[in-house]
């Protein structure tokens, strides 16, 4: 089979030359022509403006004999776990031959990929390479090798332009929201007839634009306690306690605008607000993530292990006085930590006398980081709530809070009583 994985949302005229390519391919070596179409949230973890339904049908006008929907990943995870899991897919299902778009050589691509898949490092591509996406595709086609004992060979066209550049979907989306819904001639004028007529009708039949559920998503990030907004996968502690802060929520800019306070760009802020959009949690995350390590589908660099690993590396280089900037370079490196992380460990509490009555063996406890950064923790006793910052040396403080940030590892906190009192044991999921 001849692959293309993409969203065509909706289908221009630099995706028909795809199609063209896959079918002059196909044709010379008898196979079909398969799209492996991203449906409910877009590789950019969006709303679609067009449906599955209709971007489907355009793939099909455009040549493609056959369309498979790729679902369930990309409000979940980020692309350096979605796109492994997306070759692994093609390769089981029998694709050969992969098209893509670049605007660089596929010479260069395999160059500077063949360099990431030697270092076995696929999340870290930096963002000033051009077509970084589709290095990381080369880079975990060979890396996928590994377990399939066969990959895809690639078949890299140019970018299509028109006067000179590169057609841009989401220029497109917006040119037909700016115009009330009526496709204007600039827009037109990229797009083949058949992804007009197609998107004519589902603006007629009220298809388009698709949306957010925004009274469900609002109603979340205004109501959710900090331990049970920090329980969503992709929001670390600054953008739950810039959310808290940006209460009360009514418009999706405004929760834009707390993400962007607290470091996050528009693509990991489109990733997070659609976590909470689902309700997605981190133990969900990291459940699915548990399972395609299982079939050897997730990387090295990017096996929960290793995330793992990573914290604990830089919090102990932390507390020796290594800045966290540089333990991160020494650890992608491969300098390895002196002792084994630590997957279970104690913290204090600061409790007053009549809380201790209420305190019990066994009780979970939920952690959030307060308002003034401080890693804390909430007890539901069966006659109060009980809140305290946690009590930790610098070095466990700090691994706490990377894994509290990394986004998707789940931690459990429960009340265990010692000789010396009540503590909060944390618990690290392997």
């Amino acid at each position: 089979m001849i692959g293309i994985s993409a969203d065509f949302d909706p289908l221009h005229k630099g995706h028909v030359k795809l199609i063209e390519k896959a079918r002059k391919l196909g044709d010379k070596k008898g196979e079909k022509v398969v799209i492996y179409l991203n449906k409910g949230y877009s590789a950019n973890h969006a709303p679609f403006f067009a449906d599955y339904d209709a971007r489907s049908n355009m793939a099909l006008e455009a040549g493609a004999d056959r369309v498979v929907p790729i679902e369930g990943l990309h409000h979940r995870l980020t692309l350096a776990y979605t796109v492994p899991i997306r070759i692994a897919m093609m390769i089981e299902d029998g694709v050969m031959d992969y098209v893509d778009a670049a605007d660089v050589s596929t010479a260069k691509i395999e160059k500077l990929s063949s360099k990431f898949a030697e270092k076995g490092i696929f999340s870290g591509i930096p963002r000033n390479l051009p077509n970084r996406n589709v290095i990381r595709w080369f880079a975990v086609n060979e890396f996928l090798y590994q377990k399939y004992q066969r990959k895809m060979r690639f078949h890299i066209i140019p970018e299509h332009k028109i006067h000179g550049e590169k057609i841009s979907g989401r220029n497109i989306r917006q040119e037909i929201l700016k115009n009330n819904l009526k496709i204007p001639d600039s827009a037109a004028s990229l797009l083949p007839d058949f992804t007009v007529q197609i998107l004519e009708e589902e603006i007629e039949k009220g298809n388009i634009p698709g949306k957010r559920d925004m009274d469900l998503l609002i109603s979340r990030l205004n109501n959710y306690s900090r331990s049970k907004l920090l329980n969503i996968a992709h929001m670390n502690a600054d953008a739950v306690d810039e959310i808290v802060k940006g209460r009360k929520y009514r418009l999706e800019n405004q929760i834009w605008a707390s993400l962007r306070k607290a470091g996050y760009g528009p693509v990991l802020s489109r990733l997070a607000i659609s976590a909470a959009e689902q309700d997605v949690t981190k133990q969900e995350v990291f459940n699915l993530i548990r399972n395609y390590e299982k079939e050897g589908i997730i990387p090295p660099d990017q096996t929960v292990s290793k995330v793992i690993e990573r914290a604990w590396f830089v919090a102990s280089k932390a507390s020796e006085g290594t800045p966290s900037a540089d333990a991160h370079k020494m650890f992608r490196k491969g300098v390895k930590p002196e002792k084994k992380p630590l997957y279970s460990f104690d913290a204090g509490l600061h409790l007053r006398s009549f809380e201790v009555d209420s305190l019990k063996q066994g009780m979970e406890s939920l952690l959030f980081v307060d308002k003034r950064g401080a890693i804390s923790c909430q007890i539901r006793a069966p006659d109060r709530k009980i809140k305290s910052p946690l009590k930790l040396p610098a070095k466990q403080a700090t691994y706490l809070r990377l894994l509290i940030d990394s986004q998707f590892i789940p931690l459990k906190a429960e009340v265990v009583e010692k000789k010396e009192g009540f503590r909060i044991r944390i618990l690290i999921r392997k």
